[in-house]
């Protein structure tokens, strides 16, 4: 018997799994699917650095906190594969089914890089931000190669905040990818748009409403002397003419004076450029 029948006859027969020590041994082809169960073989902690597993079967397998650095996955089961914790730099994927793998919220590098980050070690930070960058990029383009947008959107997203982390805080490129990040998630959460859009209609209408906006021959403004049922109608008239100039409408029953011409002007080019981009990312993500 080669090494790949003899481990799985004796993980089969209940044998010691956790822990291995595999660096650089021959498993292709090894069949690890646990058929008498829901639940996989569990080989968390094993360390299978540059291990050969092209067209292995391990479909619902548990490696947890292992190693599966540089190995040969091509061509291999993956899917519903639990590897939480586990090194995945390197990790060769062409071909491997992917779909509902588990990485967890966080790769082992990237944890380590956001410890470092909180010691002040800037280099070592930065060293662990690059590798879990390559890491996601590379489940990224496997997910993408087998049609698994969703999931390849996710790890894009991952890719780049890791790229972000990289970036000299508060410099132009990093402010940049933040905006991005929080308008509209790199293109991966149009929800974001949807929210930071209610959310500039609501302060706008703030503002006009305690800065005053024209009703004809009538100013809609917030008034201390007025009744609260009053205040309130106004405030409604003044969010109503915040969404018209969002979405620029510009009906002109209402009209801006002073000071909220600036704030309506700001928001009318803030709304149409916030309407277009939810436009792209929405569409984006229905026609995958």
């Amino acid at each position: 018997m080669n090494l790949a029948e003899r481990l799985e006859a004796h993980i089969r027969r209940g044998g010691t799994s956790k822990g291995l020590k595999l660096k650089r041994v021959n498993l292709a082809g090894i069949n690890l699917v646990n058929r008498s169960s829901k639940h996989g073989f569990d080989l968390s902690e094993c360390d299978l650095y540059r291990a050969n597993m092209k067209g292995a079967h391990l479909f619902n397998l548990t490696l947890r906190n292992g190693s599966l650095m540089k190995a040969n996955l091509n061509e291999a089961n993956l899917h519903c594969a639990d590897l939480q914790g586990t090194n995945l730099l390197g990790t060769k994927l062409e071909g491997a089914r992917i779909d509902n793998i588990n990485v967890g919220e966080k790769l082992l590098q990237e944890g380590i890089a956001l410890k470092k980050k909180k010691e002040h070690d800037e280099d070592a930070a930065e060293d662990n931000f690059e590798q879990s960058e390559e890491i996601y990029r590379n489940l990224r383009k496997r997910a993408e190669d087998q049609g698994l947008f969703q999931l390849a959107g996710q790890f894009g997203y991952k890719e780049l905040i890791m790229r972000r982390y990289q970036l000299e805080p508060w410099s132009f490129k990093w402010i940049f990818s933040m905006l991005v990040d929080k308008l509209c998630g790199y293109g991966e959460k149009p929800e974001n748009t949807v929210i930071f859009s209610m959310f500039l209609i609501l302060i706008s209408a703030i503002m006009y409403f305690v800065f005053g906006v024209n009703h004809g021959s009538e100013r809609l403004q917030l008034d201390f002397s007025a009744g609260l049922g009053e205040n309130i109608t106004t405030f409604f008239m003044t969010l109503y003419y915040s969404v018209v100039t969002f979405t620029t409408l510009g009906y002109g029953d209402i009209t801006p004076f002073g000071v909220t011409r600036f704030f309506a002007a700001l928001e009318a080019f803030i709304g149409s450029f916030t309407i277009a981009l939810f436009v792209v990312v929405f569409v984006k993500r229905m026609t995958r």
